[in-house]
């Protein structure tokens, strides 16, 4: 768009210089090129503005100075434009103490002319009120520009956030499923003649996980469209006991301790202990081939705690980390907290997190009882 408006602009100038200057008859010999030296530099003002300003200016008034007919410095007005609407500050200053000194001279000297410095003055405020309006355009535009992109990234990364939750939540839910109806299947067939009650009871759980699964499955992508009668309530806490109790019908010595809360969890807390809780058992019935599993739930008013311990060959056979490790450590970082699975000191694996509390939540832990 320069290519073209500059040349226009610049063509504009001399014409609207050299005309006037050449017109009424002979004049002296150096009206013609102080003239074309005080508009033609106007065509490379954008690559070198103070140079050409500079030159622009001093024609100008070495111009005015000399006698020639009083004309409207086309040339300097758009120059100062352009320094009041692309220059940086102390550019900008230095052109107008340069315009305002060449105006000063070209009007007092040799002769002052209190009429003509009136009209000048109010055209050259104009012009740098008119390139200054349109900086502010501009920076309006670049600012807006720049807000919308941010927003893009914000979208694109609440997007990727709400994806990868999905991700983890599906991979939770199945794995824990699947892991107890698959022990609970195989372990069916060979209780069928043996103990038909137990083996009842392992088709029984075989069921309930599935009815829990997919009611889990529903509240983890409720939040793409949730019906707006049934309200999908996130598991946390309080169904703790319900997922230890799950994982004990797979004949696994399964134990929950938990320290009651002296502060109200937040949600998001809760999920995300619950489903680390979750997966840390899900590994457990799976790959620990352990006889028994503690779930340790405290509360120590700054943050929420949790471990899983196993007595199982974990610690034996650790490789590196899945999508199970990975996916409770992103959970625990993401509430701000820690989390850590490894080796157990006294045999089997244990996994450990700490989710931090809000500061209202702790706040409220340390208020003396009665208040």
């Amino acid at each position: 768009m320069n290519r073209i408006v500059n040349p226009i602009i610049a063509a504009a100038a001399v014409a609207a210089t050299v005309l006037p200057a050449s017109a009424g008859g002979p004049r002296a010999w150096w009206v013609l090129p102080l003239a074309l030296a005080s508009s033609v530099p106007v065509l490379w003002r954008e690559r070198a503005l103070l140079p050409v300003g500079l030159i622009v200016g001093t024609a100008t008034t070495v111009s005015a100075s000399l006698g020639a007919p009083p004309l409207l410095p086309v040339g300097p007005l758009v120059c100062l434009y352009t320094f009041a609407a692309r220059a940086a500050l102390p550019t900008r200053l230095l052109g107008i103490a340069v315009t305002a000194a060449g105006l000063l001279v070209s009007v007092l000297y040799p002769r002052p002319d209190l009429e003509v410095l009136r009209y000048l003055t109010v055209a050259y405020i104009f012009a740098y009120a008119l390139g200054t309006g349109t900086r502010a355009r501009r920076n309006q535009a670049s600012a807006l520009a720049e807000r919308e992109r941010r927003v893009a990234g914000e979208r694109e990364a609440a997007v990727l956030r709400e994806r990868t939750r999905i991700s983890r939540d599906l991979h939770d839910i199945v794995t824990h499923a699947l892991g107890i109806m698959i022990v609970q299947a195989e372990a069916g067939p060979l209780l069928v003649r043996s103990d038909p009650a137990r083996a009842d009871a392992a088709f029984e759980a075989i069921a309930a996980t599935g009815r829990d699964a997919v009611v889990q499955l529903r509240r983890a992508v409720g939040g793409l469209r949730p019906p707006p009668d049934d309200p999908l309530e996130q598991p946390g806490l309080v169904q703790l006991p319900a997922l230890v109790k799950r994982v004990r019908t797979t004949g696994l010595d399964a134990s929950l301790e938990m320290a009651e809360m002296a502060v109200a969890v937040p949600a998001d807390v809760g999920v995300a202990l619950y489903r680390i809780v979750q997966e840390a058992l899900t590994n457990v019935v799976r790959h620990a081939a352990a006889r028994s599993v503690r779930v340790l739930v405290d509360c120590t008013g700054e943050a929420l705690t949790v471990s899983v311990i196993d007595d199982g060959r974990g610690a034996a056979v650790a490789g590196p980390p899945g999508f199970g490790i990975v996916g409770m450590g992103e959970r625990a970082q993401a509430c701000g907290g820690t989390f850590h699975a490894g080796p157990a000191p006294g045999g089997g694996f244990e996994v450990n997190a700490s989710l931090p509390l809000p500061i209202a939540a702790m706040a409220f832990f340390s208020l003396p009882a009665g208040d």
